[in-house]
């Protein structure tokens, strides 16, 4: 049987030339957010950057026009989208091979390590974001999905009410037949995933949390935001 991660990457390997034209919009939520990381990174006067899935290199290019007295470092570890990277001029030093559940760097070694789009691909989600927390020194940065906060106004009270009586995992095996993931032909193999999965963990290692709906929403991005931004400063 072919597994979840091999599935994920023969999607990315046959979709890799046409990744950005299908994927990368610049009035997207990522890019939203990445305007939102370098105001950041202004203010904690950050000199380093670590990327988690780095895909074809869209952030480490917007960081590096952008901001270019940062060192930038992406891992990917699919190599049909570092060959992309490669393509648009994304130097081989600056993006390698890596996975996200084991980042292959020391304690603090970079200011920020930031994610954009990666953890809704990720089963064990908990694991790469403590590896962020783990490599970074002053800020971990998350740009991804709030499931919560995605649907209409009656879906997402119904989620919502799951996840408060601790049943949307179950509800959500029922859903996808027992694989936890669902597969589409625009986003590949996704996990049902929200940023706010991840918030007890950050909360324990950050002094502070912000958080930015990078989507349009309401006064309560948990609610419904159906992308959100978070920037967990130690």
């Amino acid at each position: 049987m072919t597994s979840a991660e091999e599935i994920q990457r023969e999607y990315y390997e046959s979709t890799a030339r046409g990744y950005d034209a299908a994927h990368v919009d610049e009035g997207d939520e990522h890019y939203f957010a990445l305007g939102f990381l370098l105001g950041a990174a202004t203010y904690l006067k950050v000199g380093s950057v670590l990327e988690v899935g780095a895909g074809t290199g869209r952030g480490l290019e917007y960081l590096e026009q952008h901001a270019p007295h940062l060192k930038v470092h992406g891992i990917e570890p699919v190599r049909a989208l570092r060959e992309q990277a490669y393509a648009k001029g994304i130097a081989a030093d600056t993006l390698s091979d890596g996975d996200g559940t084991r980042l292959a760097f020391a304690d603090g070694a970079f200011d920020v390590v930031c994610a954009f789009g990666v953890l809704h691909h990720v089963q064990d989600h908990g694991r790469v974001v403590g590896e962020m927390l783990r490599v970074a020194k002053k800020a971990i940065f998350i740009s991804d999905g709030n499931n919560y906060g995605q649907g209409r106004p009656v879906v997402r009270a119904f989620k919502q009410a799951l996840h408060v009586a601790g049943l949307w995992p179950l509800a959500n095996l029922i859903k996808t037949r027992g694989k936890g993931y669902a597969i589409t032909e625009g986003d590949g193999l996704a996990y049902s995933y929200s940023v706010f999965n991840d918030y007890r963990l950050i909360r324990k290692q950050c002094a502070r949390v912000h958080l930015l709906n990078t989507s349009d929403a309401g006064i309560d991005p948990y609610k419904s935001a159906g992308h959100v931004a978070l920037l967990g400063i130690k």
